[in-house]
């Protein structure tokens, strides 16, 4: 299985043909993608118009979902200040608790995000899908 950053997704859903939506898109194939509520919200939040925002809301709240735990939560805060401390501030928390939650569930990430990258610096247990 594959947790699959907004990232990729948006470029996806905009049928942008790249290196890593054709990897998405292999691992819908086969079955091997899942999901967070975070990303569900991520693309929600950018749908065009009441009936692409249901037929988001169908398609991805389908999708294998992994759940994550208060404690999730804390590290992944505590993930952001280790970032922070090494002098990478991450330009959004939601990455430290996805980047948290791949990690507990030993999934590697299909990502298209820099700050993906700094957080590995600091925690060599965050592993992606691909090329950078």
């Amino acid at each position: 299985m594959v947790l699959v950053d907004s990232t990729v997704w948006i470029d996806y859903l905009r049928g942008q043909v790249r290196e890593k939506t054709e990897r998405l898109r292999s691992l819908l194939e086969e079955g091997d993608v899942v999901c967070i509520w975070i990303i569900v919200q991520e693309i929600l939040q950018g749908a065009a118009n009441p009936k692409k925002l249901e037929i988001l809301r169908s398609h991805f709240t389908s999708l294998p979902q992994l759940v994550p735990s208060l404690e999730t939560h804390i590290n992944a805060s505590t993930l952001y200040a280790r970032c922070r401390w090494r002098g990478f501030t991450i330009r959004s928390p939601h990455d430290c608790l996805i980047a948290q939650i791949a990690i507990e569930h030993e999934v590697p990430l299909l990502q298209d995000d820099a700050d993906f990258e700094r957080i590995a610096l600091v925690e060599p247990r965050l592993s992606f899908v691909g090329s950078g």
